[in-house]
């Protein structure tokens, strides 16, 4: 599940990522965090998958 999650220098600043994607993991968990739900993301980030989300949060 944590392979979703990458961290490659000089994308986003070497912070951790979604599958490559410049979708930080922090991005995702701070939408989570005012209540948007795993689905409006989903809607949103039509590239995530639901795995995607479930990898930050054990991030």
């Amino acid at each position: 599940m944590l392979t979703r999650i990458t961290q490659t220098p000089g994308q986003c600043g070497g912070r951790p990522c979604i599958r490559g994607m410049r979708i930080r993991v922090s991005d995702i968990l701070e939408m989570l965090a005012e209540n948007v739900s795993v689905s409006e993301i989903l809607e949103d980030f039509p590239d995530l998958e639901l795995e995607d989300i479930q990898a930050c949060l054990l991030f």
